[in-house]
């Protein structure tokens, strides 16, 4: 069998795995593999394939794929609008309990209730936000 071949099914068998895993490491690999199949159909000699391979490959891992890696990683999601309110801390304004209480959320104020309903939460409590729930917010007290 040529050599070209052996490269050209190399190649074709690290892009089919880089499908597979998404991690741009096999795809580059296969990107060397694919260089030195053009390589070897010109006629170099087997020393010189290999170190067209491992030349590409080196190179390309080192510059390519931290390229790569930074359009692929995505940042983390922002939280906007009430959701954003979870997990904040708030003050209790009027006393909270399982049915009905107030507190004040980074500057304003929001109908609460105690996240535990047995719970009874004094005004001037500092606690945290753990849900919201249409217009009020579910709270629990800080220790």
């Amino acid at each position: 069998m040529d050599s070209w071949i052996f490269w050209l099914i190399l190649a074709a068998a690290l892009g089919v795995a880089e499908i597979f895993t998404l991690t741009a490491a096999l795809g580059l690999l296969g990107a060397a593999a694919l260089l030195t199949a053009a390589v070897a159909a010109i006629g170099l000699p087997t020393g010189v394939q290999l170190a067209v391979f491992i030349l590409s490959a080196v190179s390309s891992l080192m510059v390519l794929r931290p390229i790569a890696q930074r359009h692929i990683s995505q940042p983390p999601s922002q939280r906007f609008g009430v959701s954003a309110l979870v997990g904040k801390s708030a003050y209790v304004t009027r006393e909270v309990t399982g049915r009905e209480g107030r507190v004040r959320i980074g500057g304003e104020e929001w109908s609460a209730r105690a996240y535990d309903e047995t719970l009874v939460i004094p005004p001037g409590t500092t606690v945290d936000v753990i849900e919201i729930e249409g217009a009020t917010a579910l709270v629990y007290p800080r220790e």
